[in-house]
């Protein structure tokens, strides 16, 4: 009794947090959702693409979320490339980025804790970069272009964009946030003439992804030898950069400094410090974190029809400040996820292999978005919304992303051997629908498995399989009986 009772709370919260959904939601969708011939195909998928940065060495573009009320958080999608032997410049941005090694091998510097931080990640690998903390990629990978899917937080931008990014090094393309000072503030703080600094300040124009080394013909002398500094040097390198934007911002005129002293301190002050990590640190509070392998957990279910896992503050620390969490679902061809609701978070989803096909439904039972979904497709699922992704008959259906929320998730499956209406099957639940109890409950233990489930194409190709199995194991008797 405790136990149902329990659940029947859960469920009052979850409609609660429906009908709230629904306020915020307001008029445009209670018109979108009256509308006998609206068009909510698409509703749901990300497709405001932004090309950022495209160099010859590599791209990033972001796909941006939609504001507006329902969703409780924004959160953007970024994806980076780069190729073999190329380099992402120093810089520092207004947004936290939680990054997710697709394909390739990287190395990642960052300034942590007053020193600087060097990690490198393979395939799987997921890291975190705080808003404020100048960083730098590479590609270390032989040969193999390094792709890299990540979330962006815009929670503490200045609300320039997408996102703004600070260049510490650069000339003419990108942009050095230290070029702009006066000539005698940059002569002094660098002791060298201005006639170096001139130099100094225009000879990059390859933009902010460069290649490096020796193996190719465009490769960047300058970035190439930043490369190859010890790390006590790159640090100083880093740090003075960043001292001397400082310093220029003490001999800013007194109304420039009280529009901009506040966010140039805050980003400043998080260059070199981590206010929350220092709080909550690691084991070795002078060590960064390290990155965590999203394909190396076990997974939380797995059943002859696919499997997902997920990665939460409680597995990674660093994740609990940003408040973003991070999961990976492989649904086998003709597979099916249940229907579900993710009482706490907002969900966003990248395809990463294959195809298939997810609905979601408002809340108020009608259909908000039933559409086909591929490779590089982004969708996302607002907070409380019921959905299901199932994946086509002839290939998986293989997605990533990220949840707002770096609490454990527990998404309410509906349907399946271990759903919310399973647990609560009784006299209540008979009478919700309007049915005796034992057409209840012949309804849901007809459905033993939980979770991911097969449908009727999974088990037609079953069967196929199976019949094809017989056969061979067949074939030798008949053999020996033409014998």
């Amino acid at each position: 009794m405790g136990n149902k009772a329990t659940l029947l709370i859960m469920l009052l919260i979850l409609c609660h947090g429906v009908s709230m959904t629904i306020g915020s939601w307001g008029i445009e969708t209670e018109d979108k959702e009256n509308e006998p011939h609206s068009d909510h195909e698409k509703l749901f998928l990300l497709q405001n693409s932004k090309r950022l940065v495209k160099t010859d060495a590599g791209e990033m573009s972001v796909l941006r979320s939609y504001g507006g009320r329902i969703s409780e958080r924004q959160l953007h999608v970024g994806f980076i490339t780069m190729e073999p032997s190329s380099l992402f410049v120093p810089q520092y941005l207004d947004s936290t980025l939680i990054l997710f090694v697709r394909s390739g091998e990287a190395k990642v510097g960052f300034i942590y804790d007053d020193e600087l931080a060097e990690r490198e990640l393979k395939k799987g690998d997921v890291y975190q970069i705080p808003a404020g903390s100048t960083f730098y990629l590479s590609n270390i990978g032989d040969e193999q272009t390094l792709q890299i899917i990540c979330s962006i937080d815009p929670s503490e931008s200045l609300g320039v964009g997408i996102f703004q990014s600070f260049y510490i090094g650069g000339g003419s393309d990108p942009v050095s946030v230290l070029s702009g000072f006066h000539p005698h503030i940059l002569e002094a703080a660098f002791n060298v003439s201005g006639a170096e600094l001139g130099r100094f300040f225009t000879r990059r124009h390859d933009g902010p992804i460069v290649h490096v080394g020796d193996s190719h013909d465009k490769a960047s002398s300058l970035w190439t030898k930043f490369l190859q500094l010890k790390e006590d040097e790159k640090l100083h390198h880093m740090k003075k950069m960043m001292q001397d934007q400082d310093e220029e911002e003490e001999n800013d005129d007194d109304e420039v400094k009280q529009k901009t002293s506040w966010s140039w301190r805050k980003l400043l002050v998080s260059v070199f410090t981590n206010e929350m990590q220092k709080k909550k640190a690691d084991h070795d509070t002078h060590k960064s974190p390290h990155s965590c392998n999203l394909y190396h957990r076990k997974p939380d279910f797995e059943n002859s029809y696919g499997s997902s896992v997920a990665l939460d503050g409680s597995d990674y620390s660093p994740l609990k400040s940003s408040g973003v969490g991070l999961y990976h679902v492989n649904l086998k061809p003709g597979s099916m996820m249940t229907p579900h609701v993710n009482p706490r978070a907002t969900e966003y989803g990248i395809v990463m292999k294959g195809s298939g096909r997810i609905q979601i439904l408002f809340p108020n039972g009608s259909n908000a978005m039933d559409t086909e979904i591929k490779e590089g497709d982004v969708f996302f699922v607002p907070r409380y919304f019921p959905f299901c992704q199932i994946a086509s008959e002839n290939e998986p259906l293989d997605f990533f992303g990220f949840t707002t929320s770096s609490k454990k998730n527990k998404p309410q499956f509906l349907v399946g051997s271990s759903s919310l209406m399973k647990t609560m099957m009784g006299p209540e639940l008979a009478a919700a629908f309007g049915v005796s109890e034992d057409t209840m409950q012949n309804i849901l233990n007809a459905q033993h498995e939980a979770v991911i489930l097969p449908t009727p194409w999974t088990k037609h190709e079953q069967q196929s399989y199976d019949n094809k199995v017989d056969l061979l194991k067949l074939l030798p008797k008949m053999k020996t009986i033409m014998t």
